[in-house]
């Protein structure tokens, strides 16, 4: 259970906490100014924030350091847009598969691409070119008109309206794995796009991934099935050998049923439902924190969100994942302003406290990706500092409009 923080520098609502949440925002902006390669993509980025030339630079990552540069350029950050434009260049460049249509998933140091369509960075590039839309950089709305094609041909399967994972190159060949991360960055592209664009028919499907999470939730005591066969039936025992794999890790994740929460409030609050079906979404979301949080909060006796439980709630990676601990931020921060309960600011601040003493490393910059379960940093699945998206994100959204994506709340108030 959270405990009563009484710093007022994380307290939600305090010009405290937003000067707090403010310069925490702009030394990670500072951070990762060296992303760019001169082709565009992102680099990985290392402890220091000096880039990795020697890994390979991913579609997802360049993503996310694109959109998280609109974000600073929309809060001022002098130098952003150019940083945007360079990311902008790799997605229409070295990443972007001219013969077969879409993007690669990364390319290697020296420039050969990697197998497969995934449609976890096709979500991104969907973010991305959202957020530089907004922005108005040369070229990011003719790569989200291209997104939004490739998105629909080849990842969207509107007869049963959830998203699919994974083709082949030349989209000829789709896998049979099913899964809901990819879904999970399905829905906050598709809810950034229709508020971007105008276009609703991308929040009507954000919508229909959202039915189909809540039914598979309640039906797991609200601990999200992640992994699916071809015709979506949840493998409950997937990746039972490779517990803590990046991203299709066994069990639930409580640090996804967090961000889902997040997510099913803003669709909550911006798809004009009537009131009845509005509060319930939220009471759902509400659910899905409180499960996570009871499950992964403090579970081995130390603070922290352990990685994943088993479906009983019972830990089996302990390691504490820098994203987990942002999103909770988020949630708690929306839900208190969306339902006025106390619990969630005291939530917040517990979360921001151990974040501050834990997670920000405060000498080098930005966040630390992984630790152990009795909080030394670690980096058995997260080496270094990949990108930023996570935490800038936990310092934005906790002072904007709940309702709107990130971009455009961001854009809105600043004007």
């Amino acid at each position: 259970m959270e405990t009563e923080v009484n710093d007022s520098q994380y307290q939600l609502g305090t010009p405290e906490n937003a000067a707090f949440l403010n310069e925490q925002r702009d030394t990670m902006f500072a951070f990762g100014r060296q992303f760019p390669s001169p082709q565009g993509g992102s680099y990985w980025l290392g402890d220091d924030g000096t880039p990795w030339k020697d890994r390979e630079r991913a579609t997802w990552i360049t993503c996310r350091m694109t959109h998280v540069y609109s974000l600073a350029a929309m809060s001022g950050f002098q130098g952003a847009e150019e940083l945007v434009d360079a990311g902008l260049r790799g997605l229409r460049g070295e990443l972007h598969d001219d013969a077969n249509g879409g993007w690669y998933p990364s390319i290697s140091a020296d420039g050969v691409p990697a197998a497969d369509k995934q449609c976890y960075a096709h979500a991104f590039v969907l973010l991305a070119a959202s957020s530089a839309t907004l922005l108005g950089r040369p070229g990011a709305k003719d790569l989200l008109e291209d997104a939004q094609r490739v998105f629909l041909d080849h990842f969207w399967d509107d007869e049963v309206g959830l998203s699919v994972d994974t083709w082949n190159t030349e989209f000829t060949q789709l896998d049979t794995y099913r899964g809901l991360n990819a879904n999970m960055h399905s829905v906050e592209a598709f809810l950034a796009v229709a508020d971007v664009t105008g276009d609703e028919s991308w929040r009507a499907r954000a919508g229909r991934i959202i039915k189909h999470v809540i039914a598979w939730a309640e039906a797991n005591q609200w601990r999200i099935p992640e992994h699916f066969t071809q015709d979506w039936q949840a493998d409950l025992e997937y990746n039972q050998d490779k517990p803590d794999d990046q991203f299709k890790p066994y069990g639930a994740t409580p640090g996804h049923g967090i961000e889902w929460a997040r997510l099913i409030t803003q669709y909550a609050l911006s798809a004009g439902l009537e009131d009845a079906e509005k509060q319930h979404l939220v009471e759902v979301a509400e659910h899905l924190f409180s499960r996570a949080m009871e499950d992964a909060w403090n579970a081995d006796g130390a603070p922290g969100i352990v990685y994943t439980t088993d479906w009983k709630g019972k830990p089996v990676v302990h390691d504490r994942m820098h994203w987990t601990l942002a999103e909770a931020l988020n949630t708690s921060a929306v839900l208190a302003r969306v339902t006025g309960k106390e619990d969630y600011k005291r939530w917040f601040a517990t979360v921001l406290q151990y974040v501050n003493e834990f997670v920000i490393d405060h000498e080098r910059g930005s966040w630390f990706h992984q630790l152990n379960r009795n909080n030394e940093v670690i980096d058995t699945v997260w080496p270094g500092k990949s990108d930023l998206y996570h935490a800038v994100q936990s310092m934005m959204i906790p002072l904007h409009d709940p309702s709107l994506s990130i971009a455009v709340a961001t854009q809105r108030k600043a004007e």
